[in-house]
């Protein structure tokens, strides 16, 4: 079957936010310890990624949840107005620290001749519309067709199927006929083929990162350029 559309993740696909994210977490986990004034460093940062890893197995990435969790192990109640203020600096040193890969508009502007576009984010708990990253590229959003804030309005968030078949309507495609390319095993490569359409997974060569063990058979690339070879092929 010819493929018809090329869907994207943003973070890690087509920007480089590891930086922002970086920055983020050290900001709000430097606050947070700093704030319940613990004694020990390690434990509390322990801690933290435990309860961390845990809302991200449950593909729940509010913050702020995130925060009051961990407050409430410690037997503490949070400041709504720390929350509040913990929430906009980390959102926004993410915003200021991300930036497209250089290759990111000349492969989308190649791509858009010859396919229709989609973009399908998770907006990790930010709670609103518009109000992920992604917004701040308005040179981006003419290129495609539909974009899906997913984890917003009731829409749940990938790995669930919701996104990608709601996407797939949208387009008036089924999914044999899309391609998904995303930089995460779980949310991404998992959650695209598991309702039949074809992932490619993106480890982009200027991200240091202990990528996890997949499913050899994905097509892998290393730089958005090199979709355009994989499409031919497929």
């Amino acid at each position: 079957m010819t493929i018809k559309a090329v869907l994207f993740d943003f973070d890690q696909t087509l920007a480089d936010s590891a930086e922002g994210f970086r920055l983020a977490e050290k900001n709000a986990e430097t606050s947070i310890f700093e704030d319940l004034d613990l004694a020990s460093w390690e434990n509390f940062l322990s801690d933290y990624r435990k309860f961390r890893n845990e809302f991200h197995e449950r593909s729940n990435f509010s913050r702020n949840a995130l925060w009051q969790a961990i407050y409430l192990y410690y037997e503490r109640e949070p400041s709504p107005d720390l929350l509040a203020e913990l929430e906009y600096n980390y959102w926004e040193s993410v915003r200021l620290k991300t930036k497209l890969f250089p290759e990111t508009i000349a492969v989308l502007e190649h791509l858009a001749t010859a396919y229709r576009l989609a973009l399908i984010t998770n907006t990790q708990g930010q709670g609103f519309s518009g109000a992920h990253h992604a917004n701040k590229f308005h040179d981006l959003e003419p290129f495609f067709d539909i974009i899906i804030e997913a984890g917003f309005a009731g829409i749940r968030p990938k790995p669930n199927p919701e996104p990608f078949l709601l996407c797939l309507e949208r387009l008036g495609i089924v999914p044999p006929e899309a391609v998904f390319v995303g930089d995460d095993l779980r949310n991404d490569i998992q959650g695209s083929q598991a309702v039949g359409i074809q992932p490619v997974w993106l480890k982009h060569h200027s991200i240091a990162r202990n990528w996890p063990e997949g499913d050899t058979s994905v097509p892998v690339i290393y730089n958005l350029d090199q979709i355009i070879p994989i499409l031919e092929k497929i």
